[in-house]
């Protein structure tokens, strides 16, 4: 299949296996980041709204480069930091997890929904989201709020494509509790400012988190389907909210 997969923060973890995974399938790899990644690359801090309309016009112009079959989009670029209580920590920094969390999604999502529909392409947004979103924890608040604001926009966005009858859809994917970066800055943390972070260090010491290319994995198959298949007993609905652990 001639297939565009377009992956943010795809210079490490999952998202780095996503992309060696995409283009070991033949898949036409473009990635964003702010340092370098693989395939066609953009380099762009989505923290920063001013790069938000430069990845989307770069990521409509592959979209039209060729007569793709599908094109999936996933946005797995996300911070957890500054971890720490609300109104305790860096307020740049703060502002920053907002912006990338919760507004970046929504807008990119909003300018590739476009895209390929002006284009009459199959496509896929996927967005990676975490069980962060679904309850709160003590030191990730903009985490939280930006997970949960994620949540709810695939779950709008979702059955707006379902009204119209569109050959797009809208997904978030939990990926649960992954051996990357971040699991190993949580597990660095003090208990002052993450004062779960033992449970963390527990999961890690128990041999409890999955690998990215375990998760990478799922995800993919994820972004092979369509409205109404089934995986992992669930049947794929436009606008799902769902994780790695219920689709396997």
């Amino acid at each position: 299949m001639n297939r565009l997969t377009i992956i943010t923060g795809a210079s490490s973890g999952i998202g780095a296996e996503l992309a060696a995974q995409a283009a070991a399938a033949g898949h036409k790899v473009a990635t964003v980041s702010r340092r370098p990644g693989p395939g066609a690359h953009m380099a762009a801090d989505l923290a920063d709204p001013n790069t938000w309309g430069l990845v989307s016009d770069w990521a409509a112009d592959l979209i039209v480069s060729q007569p793709w079959e599908r094109v999936v989009f996933i946005h797995n670029a996300g911070s957890l930091e500054p971890v720490g209580f609300a109104g305790e920590v860096d307020s740049d920094a703060y502002v920053r997890n907002v912006m990338l969390n919760s507004a970046s999604p929504q807008v990119l999502g909003d300018r590739f929904i476009a895209a390929v529909e002006s284009a009459e392409i199959p496509a896929q947004f996927q967005l990676i989201s975490s069980g962060a979103g679904k309850r709160p924890f003590l030191g990730w608040s903009a985490y939280c709020a930006g997970k949960a604001a994620g949540d709810m926009w695939v779950r709008a966005a979702g059955i707006e494509r379902t009204e119209r009858k569109s050959k797009t859809l809208v997904t978030s994917v939990g990926p649960g509790i992954v051996d990357t970066n971040m699991q190993a800055m949580i597990r660095s943390q003090n208990e002052e400012t993450f004062p779960m972070v033992e449970q963390f260090q527990g999961f890690h010491a128990g041999g409890q988190l999955a690998t990215p290319a375990d998760v990478a994995r799922t995800l993919l198959a994820l972004a092979d389907c369509d409205e109404g298949d089934t995986m992992g007993g669930i049947t794929i609905e436009n606008g799902i909210v769902t994780d790695v652990g219920s689709l396997t």
